[in-house]
């Protein structure tokens, strides 16, 4: 019991408030990273992971079989689950994977702000290590385990000061990371729409998440689209306004 407790004292300990300049610092390093194309084809892989884990999550949850993830190199993923080709367990669990991300990190501000940065990384671990079952595939395998691997070097060897930084920089990219995503997705969803009316049909060999809603509820993809927008920048705001201190400036 002496271990359990030595651990959960480690998970759980609150931290003092971090300096300013590191929020900052890390913030900016975020959002460098989503926006930088070479780095954004590596770090986006978390990205992915946590859509894709959002969609596994929510088809458990509504009653679905789930039945794998698939992640591929290009940042793309799938969830295969079975149950009923229709009704709101099916909807909720196509909408969910874009607005994961960027609630998984205002989430994580909230954690944050909480001063608990430990609990953060652990966490994660176990969200990941719960992904980890669910993947089929050879590459989403090891993108999982080399980001659970990197969390638990950082969560258990380093001293707090790095761990907090870890944290405040996972916490900014999910919030940056959420929103590139519904960006790349209205431009696809705009590109479609001009192939239409020129072709007269779409050409995309694999339907994005707003045309699967569209179909399943009659509603457009557009508004879908801007449904993700909404609340990915809604999670941006409160998680930004969890992470910058109080009283400070830029």
């Amino acid at each position: 019991m002496s271990v359990l407790a030595r651990l959960w004292d480690h998970v759980y300990a609150s931290q003092p408030a971090p300096p300013a300049w590191l929020v900052a610092v890390t913030g900016l390093a975020a959002l460098l990273i989503v926006l930088n194309t070479r780095s954004w084809r590596l770090a986006g892989q978390v990205i992915t992971i946590a859509h894709e884990g959002g969609h596994a999550l929510v088809s458990v949850l509504s009653g679905r079989r789930l039945e794998g993830i698939r992640l591929h190199a290009d940042n793309s993923g799938v969830t295969y689950s079975r149950g009923k080709r229709h009704g709101p367990g099916l909807v909720l669990t196509a909408a969910a994977g874009y607005l994961t991300p960027p609630l998984l990190g205002a989430g994580a501000a909230a954690l944050l702000a909480a001063r608990h940065p430990a609990a953060l990384l652990w966490l994660a671990l176990v969200l990941l290590a719960a992904t980890f079952l669910a993947i089929r595939n050879v590459f989403g395998a090891v993108a999982v385990l080399a980001t659970a691997a990197a969390v638990f070097v950082v969560s258990y060897y380093a001293p707090a000061a790095v761990q907090a930084g870890f944290a405040y920089l996972a916490a900014w990219f999910l919030l940056f990371g959420g929103v590139r995503p519904v960006l790349e997705l209205a431009r696809s969803e705009n590109r479609g729409r001009r192939r239409t009316v020129a072709r007269g049909s779409r050409v995309w060999a694999r339907a994005s998440d707003a045309d699967q809603l569209a179909r399943m509820t009659g509603v457009p993809a557009g508004l879908w689209v801007a449904l993700f927008a909404l609340v990915t920048l809604a999670a941006l705001a409160v998680g930004a306004s969890l992470l910058i201190p109080s009283g400070w400036h830029p």
